[in-house]
């Protein structure tokens, strides 16, 4: 059965056909290996005016839903889960301006982020804040029109990348509790006093993760995102819609992992006929399979609930949790489908495998996601 209208289909088949043609899994490949970032591939979907999709329409963007969104990026993660990321990761956070900015805040990015130009990136954790995001220690204070931020943060996708502004959680207030002391800044990426570095992860190659030194950094008081001491609730507005444009394009990737083990279980032969006619692989494949359809539906069904503006943490953690985990098992089982060739790039089937590891610890871990789930179960029982 397709849960999908015709509208819903064809937008999804749109971003699938041009996954194919203008991106293609060797470009992605090929940026992986290199671990540089994509830019010429942001470019295409800039062109394409896809960076408009969220924003709406009386700010100059395309005013789709959350929906529309999700099943963007589900294609975008299609062949590899960090190219997804390079679009994804400014796209979400983009919406923080849009829902949080000031006017003078959406006339100077909004625009520029929507034809390319400016990218965003969120920077949340550090080394002693990760799951406990509240626990931030990087210090903002004010000294007439601007703060100086001094401290350290860390796992800050793309923010390496050229013309970014890094939305930054840091703490303006340390004498109040944890929650309620901490605002977001914007820190373009070239600031003075901020000091970026890449990071040689296992997966997230391309699109880079970071580690980010603040030395007396100075931004102007105007770019204080929200209200002081608002930082709390902006960075977990944010984590909803990050959380289901990542579990969409785990989906995609994941669907890719299992088509290509297929296609795999095919062509190869041994003892004289194809891998795919023995029980044990078709049972795997079968068992790949049915992960990846439950996996999207737990997605659609969390990206319908927030296109409607209905409450929805414990369904958004849901898709999170099962989305992630069934990239990281399809792609171990694709891994042990293809055998010795699933260890070389060409195979594409490791960098699956990378991006899955990764995948049920970024955005949120799963046990996090549990603990969510466990809360909403709890609060159904009032």
């Amino acid at each position: 059965m397709n849960f999908l209208n015709s509208e819903q289909s064809a937008w999804r088949d749109t971003v699938d056909r041009f996954m194919e043609k203008e991106i293609t899994r060797e470009y992605i490949r090929k940026e992986d290996e290199a671990r540089t970032y994509p830019y010429e591939g942001y470019e295409k979907i800039a062109q394409e005016g896809w960076l408009r999709l969220l924003i709406p329409e009386d700010h100059g963007g395309y005013g789709g839903d959350i929906f529309d969104y999700a099943l963007m990026c589900e294609g975008l993660g299609k062949f590899g889960f960090d190219f997804a990321t390079a679009v994804l990761v400014p796209t979400f956070t983009a919406m923080n301006i849009v829902k949080f900015g000031n006017d003078a805040q959406k006339a100077e990015y909004l625009e520029p982020f929507m034809s390319g130009a400016r990218r965003f990136s969120i920077s949340i954790s550090e080394p002693s804040a990760g799951s406990d995001a509240a626990s931030t220690r990087t210090r903002a204070h004010r000294d007439g029109e601007e703060f100086i931020i001094k401290g350290q943060k860390l796992w800050c996708s793309g923010a390496a990348a050229r013309n970014v502004t890094i939305q930054m959680l840091v703490r303006t207030d340390p004498q109040t509790e944890k929650h309620r002391g901490l605002s977001v800044l914007l820190v373009p990426n070239d600031t003075a006093g901020v000091d970026i570095r890449r990071l040689p992860t296992l997966a997230r190659r391309a699109t880079g993760t970071t580690e980010i030194f603040l030395d007396d950094a100075r931004v102007p008081a105007a770019n204080l995102l929200g209200r002081e001491g608002q930082g709390w609730e902006i960075i977990t507005d944010h984590l909803e819609l990050e959380r289901i444009a990542v579990s969409a394009a785990y989906v995609g990737n994941a669907q890719t992992a299992v088509n290509d083990a297929l296609v795999y279980a095919h062509e190869r032969e041994q003892f004289d006929r194809p891998i795919f006619d023995f029980q044990v692989i078709r049972h795997m494949l079968a068992d790949m399979q049915t992960q990846v359809d439950a996996a999207r539906l737990l997605v659609y069904r969390a990206a319908e609930l927030a296109s409607r503006h209905e409450p929805c943490a414990k369904e958004v953690a849901m898709g999170k949790l099962f989305a992630s985990e069934t990239l990281q098992t399809v792609s171990r089982m694709g891994m042990q489908i293809l055998g010795g060739h699933s260890m070389l790039p060409a195979s594409d089937m490791e960098r699956y495998f990378r991006e899955g590891m990764q995948s049920t610890i970024g955005g949120g871990t799963s046990q996090i996601q549990r603990t969510i789930i466990a809360k909403g179960m709890h609060q159904g029982l009032g």
